[in-house]
């Protein structure tokens, strides 16, 4: 059973999505330790533009990225185009539902980072994901992801509009302000975000306002332990952060290294 909430309005103008995403890079060297220790393709899962699975693929390994939503895979294959260029095939870009990926191999090392695991809201959705990964995975072979840590600060916040950032648009050389409006589902375990981009006014283009939302699923670090178990995941180390930071109870999110079983 898939969640009823609709969960792409973020995704669907990719662009704007790696205005505001691409530049983050902080997980790349710790994935590319972990990449360094196995044979044969890596899988990216909700690979989205293809943030992580390019420089990878840039270093020398294998590549295959998995993504449900085909703008952010064309935008993906078009910055490949251009960043790998004799390289380009060594990344294979499906498009498929990763609460049921279907491949025909297996691979030592399967992750999704950019807190993607968040993006599965119902129990039945978190089962069909980490089912389709340990039935990809070697025996013995890596499973990394990261989600929010479901702190009090991060999930209690103030019904109101909070300011995030402000950045250019390079397409239109507009400055825009985002804020963003949380409402959190305790007994869903789900957080509501209305983001709002205010595009400012410039000779060439008129002042614009934007408004998207999406929901994401908290789960707790307990919660999690007895969910990868039942799934035959074995939790090798957890951190708070890519620097390797030992999870504290003030960690903003939660990066978990498994192993299957």
């Amino acid at each position: 059973m898939h969640s009823t909430y609709y969960n792409s309005e973020e995704y669907d103008q990719p662009q704007l999505y790696d205005q505001e995403n691409g530049s983050y890079t902080e997980d790349i060297a710790f994935l590319r330790q972990l990449a360094e220790q196995v044979q044969g393709p890596i899988i990216d899962l909700a690979c989205g533009t293809g943030r992580a699975t390019i420089p990878l693929a840039q270093a020398g390994y294998p590549m295959i990225g998995i993504d449900i939503h085909q703008g952010m895979l064309d935008q993906a294959k078009a910055k490949a185009a251009i960043l790998l260029k004799d390289h380009y095939q060594s990344i294979q870009w499906l498009e498929q539902d990763c609460t049921s990926f279907q491949l025909d191999q297996r691979s030592d090392f399967i992750f999704t980072v950019g807190n993607s695991f968040q993006h599965f809201l119902t129990n039945e959705e978190q089962d069909g994901l980490l089912y389709s990964v340990n039935h990809h995975l070697n025996s013995g072979g890596w499973f990394v992801f990261n989600t929010r840590s479901p702190s009090a600060e991060e999930l209690l916040q103030p019904e109101t509009e909070e300011y995030w950032r402000s950045y250019t648009d390079t397409t239109t050389g507009q400055d825009v302000d985002v804020y963003t409006i949380s409402r959190y589902d305790a007994l869903n375990q789900i957080q509501h975000y209305e983001t709002i981009r205010r595009f400012r006014e410039t000779v060439n283009q008129s002042a614009d306002e934007r408004i998207t939302h999406i929901y994401l699923r908290y789960v707790y670090p307990q919660e999690m332990k007895r969910l990868l178990s039942s799934h035959r995941f074995e939790v090798v180390e957890c951190y708070g952060d890519w620097q390797k930071t030992p999870l504290g109870s003030t960690s903003e999110e939660m990066i978990y290294v498994c192993r299957k079983r």
